[in-house]
């Protein structure tokens, strides 16, 4: 793939996921939301962008550790005798 055709299909992903995250119509922002992540995806798995891959692996493997810091949130206790699923 071509470097100014990954740059554009970047852009593209870009600008779709910001008009996804502004637009009032949900199915339509899941949309763009999609096409924004399908073109991200094909834009670095086709373009060969090296250091976005590893940033991404990176951060991949970071977000597991983000639950560990959070403090488990008790439930309520109730007197009915029913156990939460």
């Amino acid at each position: 793939m071509p470097f100014w055709l990954a740059l554009v299909l970047l852009s593209a992903s870009v600008v779709l996921w910001c008009l996804g995250s502004e637009n009032g119509d949900d199915v339509i922002g899941l949309l763009e939301h999609i096409l924004s992540v399908a073109f991200m995806a094909i834009a670095l798995l086709a373009g060969h962008f090296f250091p976005l891959e590893l940033a991404g692996v990176v951060l991949a493997c970071w977000l597991p550790s983000a639950r560990r810091r959070q403090k488990p949130q008790s439930l309520p206790q109730r007197g009915d005798g029913l156990l939460p699923y």
